[in-house]
């Protein structure tokens, strides 16, 4: 399933290349799809992978934090490298070593700025609508003081590549004939029903009521 050209010699995918995929859309499904996302760096102390909350505008994947946090200045100090996986299913095969996994993956490269003030608050109305459509009208916004001690990094996504891999086990011709049970065992990540905090007195909105059903 490859497809378009690797936008750059370090996006190129060479183990598994039948399974890479350049498309800007794909790139942009993928990212919608997370909550989270990891992020490779170094420092002093040497190599870093820290996961933390995401979400994409446009051509960007967007990332915040403490305007204190080592990782976020180290960011937009060097390049990085941005990753997110999502497993779909396990797939199992006649033999051991063809066991492999059914997923959908991106790698971004490159180096995050800060966006201004303006961009920032506008930024992070568009993170809540991205955990909860329709939160942000009904919360107190972030203040002054909360903005000041807050960072907002963008990475653009023009340098990346996807893996992704579905169907079944490819056997040897050899192995045809073992009898075990061979195929996918799907997986997937289910919604649970809200939990309404004791707290609470206020009447469940449409999104908090749809939370489970649009898993």
């Amino acid at each position: 399933m490859k497809t378009s050209h690797p936008p750059s010699d370090r996006t190129r995918v060479r183990r598994g290349a039948g399974n890479a995929v350049y498309e800007p859309a794909l790139v942009r499904a993928i990212v919608d799809a997370a909550y989270l996302c990891h992020i490779a760096f170094s420092d002093a102390h040497g190599a870093h992978c820290i996961p933390t909350a995401c979400w994409r505008e446009g051509d960007y994947l967007y990332i915040h934090g403490s305007n204190g946090s080592r990782m976020l200045k180290q960011l937009m100090a060097q390049d990085a490298c941005v990753t997110i996986t999502h497993l779909d299913g396990l797939v199992l095969a006649r033999s051991a070593f063809n066991h492999t996994m059914n997923y959908r993956s991106v790698m971004i490269y490159g180096r995050f700025e800060m966006v201004d003030e303006a961009e920032q608050r506008r930024s992070l109305d568009a993170f809540m609508e991205h955990l909860a459509p329709g939160r942000n009208a009904e919360v107190r916004g972030g203040n002054a003081k909360e903005h000041a001690a807050t960072t907002v990094l963008r990475i653009a996504l023009a340098e990346a590549a996807c893996k992704v891999r579905s169907g079944g086990p490819l056997d040897d011709e050899e192995d045809m004939g073992i009898a075990a049970w061979v195929g996918e065992l799907p997986f997937t990540h289910q919604r649970g029903a809200p939990v309404t905090d004791p707290a609470c007195a206020v009447e469940a909105p449409a999104y908090v009521q749809q939370w489970a059903s649009k898993g």
